[in-house]
C-alpha cells in the first residue's frame, strides 16, 4: 500500500508540475504574442494605449515565463520527480516568488493563478518518493 501511495504522489506531482509549466508557456504566448490583441487587452484589463506602451516589457516578462517553463520541464523530463527534486524545487520557488510579487504589486488574482498551483506542485514533489 505504501509504495502504491507514493507512486500516486509522484504521478500527481508530475501532473501538477506539468500544469504549472503549461501555464507558463501560456503566459509566454500571451505576453509575447497576444499582448496587444483584443484577447490580451481583456485578459490584462488594459487599454490599447497602455498595451502599446508596455509591449516591450511584456515581451521580456513572457520570455522569463518561458524560462520557468523550460526549467520545470527539464527537471521533470531529464530527472523525474524524485531525481529532479532540487531543480523542480528551485524553479517552483521562482514561480511562487514571482506570483507573490505579482499579487502584491499588480493583482491578487496572480497569487491564485501562479503561486498557488506552484505551491501545490512543490508540496507534491516533496511528498513523493
Amino acid at each position: 500500500m505504501t509504495d502504491f501511495g507514493f507512486n500516486l504522489l509522484s504521478i500527481a506531482a508530475a501532473v501538477v508540475v506539468t500544469i504549472v509549466a503549461a501555464l507558463h508557456v501560456y503566459f509566454l504566448v500571451l505576453e509575447m504574442f497576444l499582448w496587444r490583441t483584443p484577447f490580451g487587452l481583456r485578459t490584462f484589463r488594459m487599454t490599447q494605449e497602455r498595451a502599446d506602451a508596455s509591449a516591450v516589457l511584456a515581451g521580456n516578462q513572457g520570455l522569463y515565463n518561458g524560462f520557468l517553463a523550460a526549467g520545470l520541464l527539464w527537471g521533470l523530463v531529464a530527472y523525474g520527480v524524485v531525481g529532479g527534486r532540487p531543480i523542480l524545487t528551485f524553479f517552483l520557488l521562482c514561480v511562487i516568488a514571482a506570483g507573490v510579487y505579482g499579487a502584491a504589486t499588480v493583482s491578487r488574482r496572480i497569487l491564485f493563478v501562479q503561486a498557488v498551483p506552484a505551491a501545490v506542485a512543490l508540496i507534491l514533489v516533496w511528498l513523493s518518493r
